[in-house]
């Protein structure tokens, strides 16, 4: 019997205005910056946990379907997150129980702001790049 635990699966919503400035949140967890998103919840559709996550932590609700802009691993954390370039249609950003903070930010404030296995999450998505990144961290830095 194996002792090691599953991979769990996450997904991120990359929303992105007409400025081309995408929408970081800041955790109240850990304050860091990153783009909305989350684990998802047993018997959760991955589209349906998207729109959750992003409307639960920046009061957005996006269009479906969202664009796959890439597929990373946490090699420590044993986390696959799926990132998707989202489009906002309804709602104002606004903090709540899980974001301390919301910004609109440029690539290079990206960079500045987030951990890099988070920031190229941002910038891949905004990339939008066919077929999607496939890129793996140790939780803050590329591998």
């Amino acid at each position: 019997m194996s002792t090691e635990r599953p991979h769990s699966v996450s997904v991120a919503g990359v929303i992105v205005d007409d400025r081309g400035r995408a929408l970081l949140i800041q955790r109240r967890d850990n304050g860091r910056w990153e783009p909305p998103g989350g684990v998802l919840e047993p018997g959760e559709t991955i589209p349906d946990a998207l729109q959750r996550e992003v409307l639960e932590e920046t009061g957005i609700k996006i269009a479906t379907p969202a664009v796959l802009t890439g597929v990373y691993k946490n090699m420590t954390g044993l986390i696959i997150a799926l990132v998707f370039r989202c489009e906002a249609i309804d709602g104002t950003p606004t903090t709540g129980a899980e974001t301390r903070a919301l910004r609109w930010a440029t690539r290079e404030e990206v960079t500045d702001l987030a951990d890099e296995a988070y920031a190229i999450r941002v910038l891949d998505a905004l990339d939008a790049a066919t077929p999607p990144a496939i890129r793996a961290h140790d939780g803050v830095k590329l591998v």
